[in-house]
């Protein structure tokens, strides 16, 4: 990986595809049989590097993969939207980076979203084997803004659908995936943004994601100087999603990195 300047984030995206990925099992749509990788999504997460820290935005069940293919090594805190199964249930995989740090990892999220991983998955909230068998995980519920190890980070309140789900903003670079409204008061937390990294499900509306239109009225509304659609159903091709992007957004893909 490139040296970083003080201050500097490097934002990559390990997966922008929905919760059936694409390819999607059975189907035989152009992106699907597309040989461009740029068609090839695994579930939506990101990873965020800055100095000697390195985070996750959620956990999904293609994390192994994606930390392989990008040489991931190191991840001390995992910031999570919400916890439906396609940003979540990787969460296992977070015993691999406790075992190679020999420490303990901690999970960052809405008190709704800690209630559900507690209940889920308290064997990963326990104190360490000698073996480190397990995920040592360290669930902190955030309700505004604060710190890991220095870096500042603010948790952006979201409505997708009926559940409260969290965007994350890190220095000038958001992360808005699985959302349906942007509360004003969560707007107002949006301003000055490099890149926006927002929700695209398809390219009608949805009852809780934003359909392509809606996701261009959002980031008019932003104002980021770049916005990069994320969290893509498999009916839309990279290259004829691309060619109906105005100025300023573009169309994410797995392995795209950012530098802020």
């Amino acid at each position: 990986m490139s040296a970083l300047q003080p201050g500097q984030l490097e934002i990559t995206i390990l997966g922008c595809g929905s919760s059936s990925g694409t390819p999607a099992i059975g189907c035989q749509c152009a992106t699907c049989t597309s040989s461009d990788p740029r068609n090839h999504r695994t579930r939506c997460s990101a990873h965020i590097r800055c100095g000697e820290l390195g985070l996750l935005i959620d956990t999904g069940p293609d994390l192994r993969q994606q930390a392989l293919r990008e040489g991931i090594r190191q991840v001390d805190a995992v910031l999570y939207t919400h916890p439906h199964a396609d940003h979540l249930n990787g969460i296992d995989d977070l015993r691999a980076f406790c075992y190679v740090r020999q420490g303990a990892v901690v999970l960052y999220g809405n008190a709704f979203t800690m209630d559900n991983i507690t209940s889920r998955f308290g064997y990963a909230l326990q104190p360490p084997s000698k073996v480190w068998d397990k995920p040592v995980l360290l669930p902190e519920v955030v309700s505004g803004p604060f710190q890991h190890a220095g870096l500042p980070i603010t948790p952006i309140p979201l409505q997708h659908g009926s559940w409260p789900c969290l965007g994350w903003r890190i220095g000038n670079a958001a992360w808005l995936t699985d959302l349906s409204h942007i509360p004003d008061d969560s707007l107002a937390l949006l301003q000055g943004l490099e890149v926006l990294f927002l929700d695209c499900l398809n390219m009608d509306g949805y009852p809780s994601h934003l359909g392509f239109h809606q996701s261009l009225q959002w980031a008019a509304r932003i104002g980021a100087r770049r916005t990069v659609l994320i969290h893509m159903i498999h009916r839309l091709e990279y290259h004829a999603l691309s060619a109906l992007c105005p100025a300023g957004v573009e169309v994410g893909y797995d392995g795209l990195r950012v530098v802020v």
